[in-house]
């Protein structure tokens, strides 16, 4: 072996040991600890598939927060066009625009705990802002947002969002700067309208940012837990429960940590699956 190939595989084997020791061996080990009744203490007992017989055609409680991970989905369709909204609004600002981008960035590097506690206090019943509200005469809003089972998962995605959408602007911002300012002014020439401007130019233009955007949001969703568990704990009665909560409650509370692992192997199944859908798209020619 030659001296290059040597220096390269000195620097690559670290690295490589590195990933399996952080990465591949804790895989490995959750495939086999997902087939076992284990409460994260102790030894194992094997199992076999029970924990995911279980999960899939017992554990209604498991359906609940499965559903409500594609409802949090569905809900981004929201955050999506706000986004798009504000970052279209935001290309037309020549002057001050660091400061408008700087300002509305900012909720977006508080600290989660920090974010859940301002908003647990603006929501108050009996403090918050439909409190103030209603002592001046503007009732409806004095309502426990997060306490309702009707409410609660919309409340938490809503100060989920208030911090999220600012992020997916930028990087729509950031892709709207990129298109030439030629093409704008072509479609002026010939009449178009502000309208068709953005959907022939500004939305073509943005389709490989926005298609990633989309698909990271989706496995990001799967991944939602802090905010749900630091203002809901999936409370009330299961009404904001999602599977990283689920998972959270057999590993930690329950000390079923054999069926927790189970429930973590099929969040990372969905991811796979919107990753492979990624791969595909890509494949057939998508922008993406």
């Amino acid at each position: 072996m030659s001296r290059t190939r040597l220096v390269a595989w000195a620097f690559i084997v670290p690295i490589l040991l590195l990933h399996f020791i952080v990465k591949i061996s804790p895989s490995v080990s959750a495939v086999y600890y997902s087939m076992t009744e284990w409460s994260g203490i102790g030894p194992a007992e094997f199992i076999g598939l029970e924990n995911f017989r279980h999960l899939l055609f017992e554990d209604r409680y498991f359906w609940q927060a499965f559903f409500h991970n594609w409802l949090w989905l569905a809900f981004t369709t929201f955050t999506f066009a706000l986004a798009l909204l504000g970052a279209t609004l935001m290309a037309f600002i020549s002057k001050a625009s660091l400061t408008f981008r700087t300002l509305l960035f900012l909720p977006y590097i508080l600290p989660s705990v920090v974010v859940a506690g301002i908003w647990r206090n603006l929501l108050n019943p009996d403090l918050g802002i439909g409190a103030q509200l209603a002592s001046v005469g503007i009732p409806g809003l004095d309502v426990a947002f997060l306490g309702i089972p009707e409410t609660s998962l919309a409340a938490v995605f809503f100060i989920d969002n208030w911090r999220w959408w600012v992020f997916i602007m930028l990087l729509l911002l950031a892709a709207l700067q990129n298109i030439s300012v030629e093409l704008y002014e072509s479609a002026r020439v010939d009449g178009a309208s502000a309208w068709q401007e953005f959907w022939h130019i500004s939305l073509p233009g943005i389709r490989p940012t926005l298609m990633f955007l989309i698909l990271m949001t989706s496995i990001w969703t799967f991944m939602v837990f802090d905010y749900v568990w630091l203002l809901t704990r999936g409370g009330p009665a299961g009404s904001s429960e999602v599977l990283n909560t689920l998972v959270m409650k057999h590993a930690f509370i329950r000390f079923d940590a054999g069926y927790a692992t189970s429930i973590g192997l099929v969040l990372s199944l969905i991811s796979s699956v919107f990753i492979v859908v990624f791969v595909v798209l890509r494949r057939r020619g998508w922008e993406i």
